[in-house]
């Protein structure tokens, strides 16, 4: 599986060059005046959007990563060069932590910006920097500063408008094949979907972002099932379709289904149940009128605060009109 979402890494900076001590010697001038350069400036070590890539992959295999050293200052008054910044590419929403700290450091969601996470080390001074009244021959100088070195937890969060959440085949990735243009895999057995995919949605006024994240089953917040190492993907968005699975209605009803999958998010991330839920039973197409309003019923009565929208992502009906509330909403929002 080649999409990694997160990545560990030492990133070291550039060390600046050490001043050079160095006296003017020319024909005539036995007894020039000190003319030692300053040494380079360490290269930077930066982050960059790169818009092209949704993965970390490229840093699967990278422990230690090394800026350039800036060189050393010479005679005549010259400067060394600075060694070159390092410039690393990443997906847009890669958020990158001290990993021993835990604390953030940046949040990589601007693709116009550079990201600089290690500062190269200034350069030593020359002795010609030490030339006073009273010491016009000085043999002092200094070594170059080293540069910053990081311990880094690098994680991609995917920017998304709108998340899907439900158990294994409750129908989110062939609700997202169905109205956008990413073609998750789908399948009739649990965990299909084993990686977050994102679909873009183009309306009538805007376009928005919907993301599928691998399904939820009970004990996730306890490291069970696969979908609760990607929920990170949906921490971002706006708001959350809780899917609900019909065909199951008697062995899970849905008010438990509803319950179950609000706690799983609940004990990983208490933010994600305050974000605007709205409830999809999806498989209305299996169902008879009368059994599909003994559902609504059901749920209305135990989850009113929430929207509820009755769909068949098989048949597409009931998703035009999910589609329209969502982007009606997603506008207003933003």
């Amino acid at each position: 599986m080649n999409f990694i979402d997160e990545a560990f890494l030492v990133v070291r900076a550039g060390n600046g060059g050490s001043g050079a001590s160095s006296f003017r010697r020319e024909k005539y001038i036995p007894f020039g005046g000190p003319d030692g350069g300053d040494g380079g400036k360490g290269g930077d070590i930066i982050f960059k959007v790169n818009t092209n890539t949704n993965t970390l992959i490229d840093f699967k295999n990278k422990k230690v990563i090394e800026a350039s050293n800036g060189t050393r200052g010479s005679g005549k008054n010259k400067t060394g060069a600075a060694g070159k910044d390092l410039i690393l590419y990443v997906p847009k929403g890669t958020v990158i932590y001290d990993d021993i700290s835990g604390q953030e450091l940046l949040d990589c969601c601007d693709e116009n910006e550079y990201y600089t996470i290690a500062k190269g080390g200034e350069g030593g001074l020359g002795n010609a920097r030490f030339k006073t009244s009273t010491n016009q021959a000085p043999r002092k100088f200094t070594s170059g500063q080293e540069g910053e070195i990081r311990e880094i937890r690098l994680e991609l969060k995917s920017l998304a408008d709108v998340g899907l959440v439900g158990y294994p085949n409750a129908g989110k990735s062939t609700f997202l094949n169905t109205v956008s243009s990413a073609k998750p895999k789908i399948g009739s057995y649990p965990f299909t979907t084993l990686r977050p995919h994102l679909g873009t949605i183009r309306g009538v006024e805007s376009s928005y972002v919907i993301a599928d994240i691998p399904g939820i089953i009970d004990g996730a917040s306890e490291g069970a099932g696969l979908g609760i190492n990607f929920l990170k993907h949906i921490s971002r968005t706006g708001i959350l379709l809780i899917f609900i699975d019909l065909s199951v209605f008697n062995e899970n009803s849905a008010t438990s289904q509803i319950k179950s999958l609000k706690n799983e998010l609940k004990q990983y991330k208490e933010d994600l149940t305050k974000k605007t839920i709205w409830l999809v039973c999806n498989k209305i197409d299996l169902f008879e009128e009368t059994e599909l309003l003994r559902f609504k019923d059901e749920i209305k009565n135990s989850f009113d605060s929430h929207d509820l929208f009755m769909i068949s992502a098989a048949t597409g009906e009931g998703t035009e009109f999910l589609l329209k509330k969502l982007e009606t909403e997603i506008f207003r929002v933003n």
